[in-house]
């Protein structure tokens, strides 16, 4: 007891100290937390002498890894970026294997050795690239769009490679046999769990919901999440694959915002469990002894994974730049790379002088990864000249929307502070053009016809393409010194005598920010300015009911005016504490069951939900009738809380 007490402290200390420095570095906590294993691991420092145990625990991590991408699958988005996803994916993941397996034969070992190792050197690691496309506001992209559309089909290619890799362990007399069955049972389990399960999961969830216990729902979460879990290794297939299921059940009904919440903590906390035991497996000493065959393994990797998915990037249409930064981007090897390396271990198809020089290999190019997708964009412009068009498209997209504007306000930040002001200057028809660089509320609000683009205001190019020479006044709404700083930086370079009005959440750095240049610094809300005028008007002897009176109809008049936002990635954290209405946009798409009835007849009521406003043929958007017939096209601009808009949409379009 003492010896497992003293193991759990170790790993906690050291976890702790790594993944501050990874964050204090900017570096993605995986890397750290795989740093933290091979440290402490028996082959290194041998302050944790057992793995198995730890093992046995992490691979719970690797359960609610495959349950979140469960979650998160989306047919309709899959529908949309299905050239990306089933057409330059698949090719990635198909061309890759049939290297390595060539590659393999070539080197004299089994086509099963090599389809294992296809497989996992197929992966690119989900948690970094997105973490650091997300950094560099670079998502929505048309090169970050291929990385999402590649990786997404990396992730869904794991499915089958978790039922094949363990059948390849069979004798190959039997193998067939064995793959049949395999494919079998899996079709079996997971038709009967998709089809009997999507009828029973939202009747069950709505019956947990209604006891409106937070602890009991998250039983629930855990209990489905496991069993389902428990019945597919029951049946001879992985863990992985029924949590997924599970995630795709959760997925299809209005719970599924909430489940992502609850279940994050225990998610991210055996994820980097499984991580750190990931690194406790590496051998530096075995390592060190073949250091030139790790060296050639990562210098493979990277060089044929980037140039493979550059090629096929080119043959679907990308410009040459474009192309060479997504291979870039997705260069290394990835955490679905362990799951498969492990998985192959196990089944007694990899053996450790195989897998101790791939696992190396996979850990040293994700350790890396991030210098070179850092330099991917100078890379790429070194080798094309057409990543400068693709900027300059970009630009151009901005300037489109700001050409019109003269005498505007630039809104640097379109979170809930932005978009309470941008509805006050509409009031007073001043023309206004928003910069955000959260592409999820940019596209909601966009397509409710809000005058906000995606872009980094600390860019200079990008503030002129927003009409800063032509603009009255800026406005910097989000509550960041540092990122304030620096547009104030480019403002006094370019546009001196701009004023520009800066909000900021205390008022420590007030002076800094008007030595730099502000205009004003704003640094309360709108409830700190209440108090603050009830305690001038008790000091001027204004008497308490008229003090309480004018302090209640200015809520009144703020919470009606102040209806609803548009909701971001960023806005997480504020939600969690103080949860309230938001605006959603849903564009109803071909096939949807909206088309065709009148707004009346919608039932948004029942579920919740308020009709804000419709959006038809690129026109302002505009308070429907209740006869107004919903047509394709058309996008709907709800107000609800979370819950409530995501039932809203799955009655839109799903009925």
């Amino acid at each position: 007891m003492h010896s497992a007490l003293q193991s759990v402290l170790v790993l906690l200390a050291a976890a702790v100290v790594v993944v501050v420095l990874a964050r204090r570095l900017k570096l993605p906590t995986i890397l750290g937390y795989l740093v933290v294993g091979v440290a402490i691991g028996p082959h290194a420092l041998g302050w944790i002498g057992e793995v198995e145990d730890a093992s046995r625990l992490a691979e719970y991590g690797v359960v609610f890894l495959m349950f979140s991408i469960g979650l998160e699958f989306s047919l309709p988005r899959l529908v949309t970026m299905r050239r990306i996803v089933f057409g330059l994916g698949g090719a990635q993941v198909g061309f890759t294997i049939a290297l390595v397996l060539a590659g393999a034969l070539a080197l004299g070992l089994t086509w099963q050795v090599g389809l294992t190792l296809g497989g996992v050197l197929a992966m690119s690691s989900t948690a970094i690239v997105t973490k650091l496309l997300a950094e560099k506001l670079e998502v929505t992209t048309d090169h970050g769009r291929q990385v999402v559309g590649v990786l997404l089909f990396q992730d869904l290619a794991v499915v089958p490679l978790l039922i094949l890799i363990p059948a390849l362990a069979y004798d190959p007399a039997e193998l067939p046999m064995s793959l049949s069955l395999a494919a079998l049972k899996a079709g079996v389990v997971l038709g009967v769990l998709l089809f009997v399960g999507q009828r029973l999961t939202r009747g069950w969830f709505h019956i947990v919901a209604r006891a409106k216990s937070p602890e009991l729902f998250v039983l629930n979460v855990l209990l489905i999440t496991l069993g389902l879990a428990y019945v597919t290794e029951l049946a001879g297939l992985s863990l992985a694959l029924g949590a997924f299921v599970a995630g795709m059940l959760i997925s299809e009904t209005e719970y599924r915002y909430q489940v992502e919440d609850d279940i994050k903590p225990f998610r991210d906390l055996l994820l980097g469990l499984f991580f750190v035991t990931v690194g406790m497996l590496l051998d530096p000493h075995l390592v060190l002894r073949h250091w030139w065959v790790v060296g050639l393994l990562v210098i493979a990797i990277i060089a044929v994974k980037s140039l493979l998915i550059a090629g096929l990037a080119i043959l679907f249409g990308a410009p040459r730049g474009q192309a060479l930064r997504a291979g870039l981007d997705l260069a290394q090897g990835g955490e679905f790379g362990f799951v498969l390396l492990g998985l192959g271990a196990t089944a007694g198809v990899l053996v450790p002088q195989i897998t101790q020089p791939v696992l190396a290999a996979v850990i040293i190019s994700m350790l890396i990864s991030p210098f070179v997708i850092e330099r991917s964009e100078h890379i790429a412009r070194h080798f094309s000249g057409a990543e400068w068009m693709a900027r300059a498209m970009a630009l151009t997209r901005i300037a489109s929307q700001s050409m019109a504007s003269n005498q505007h306000v630039v809104i640097c930040g379109y979170g809930r502070s932005g978009q309470n002001l941008a509805r006050l200057l509409k009031r007073e028809r001043i023309s206004f053009i928003a910069l955000d660089h959260d592409p999820q509320r940019v596209r909601e609000a966009a397509a409710a016809g809000e005058s906000v683009v995606f872009g980094d205001a600390t860019r200079r190019e990008v503030l002129v393409a927003a009409g800063l020479p032509r603009a009255r006044a800026m406005v910097i709404s989000v509550a960041d010194t540092d990122l304030a700083l620096r547009v104030l930086a480019q403002v006094r370079a370019a546009r001196p005598g701009l004023p520009v009005i800066v909000r900021t959440a205390g008022d420590v750095d007030i002076e800094r920010l008007r030595e730099a240049g502000a205009a004003e610094v704003v640094a309360d809300i709108m409830e700190g300015s209440l108090m603050l005028a009830s305690h001038v008007f008790m000091l001027l002897s204004v008497p308490l009911p008229r003090v309480l009176a004018h302090i209640r109809r200015a809520r009144e008049e703020r919470y009606a005016l102040f209806k609803g936002f548009f909701h971001g990635a960023s806005d997480e954290h504020e939600d969690a504490q103080r949860p309230q209405p938001r605006l959603h946009s849903v564009t109803i798409v071909v096939g949807a069951k909206a088309i065709g009835r009148p707004v009346a007849a919608l039932g948004l009521d029942k579920a919740g939900v308020e009709l804000n406003s419709l959006r038809r043929h690129g026109a302002p958007p505009s308070a429907p009738a209740a006869d107004t017939i919903v047509q394709e096209g058309d996008v709907l601009v709800l107000l609800g809380e979370e819950e409530n808009l995501a039932a809203a949409e799955i009655l839109l379009l799903q009925g």
